[in-house]
């Protein structure tokens, strides 16, 4: 099964990428994307929605 994670800045905490995930087994994700804050690549973690 699928589900839909944020993932969310750890510079800023600003939520800027939603994107899908496999729920069975995975571990947290940690991806290097573009922050539009923050205007430059930082790390992002997940979140989940509440």
């Amino acid at each position: 099964m699928r589900e839909y994670v944020w993932l969310e800045c750890t510079v800023c905490s600003a939520r800027n990428y939603r994107t899908q995930k496999e729920t069975r087994g995975a571990d947290r994700l940690e991806l290097k994307k573009f922050c539009r804050k923050e205007r430059k690549h930082t790390p992002h973690k997940e979140s989940r929605k509440k």
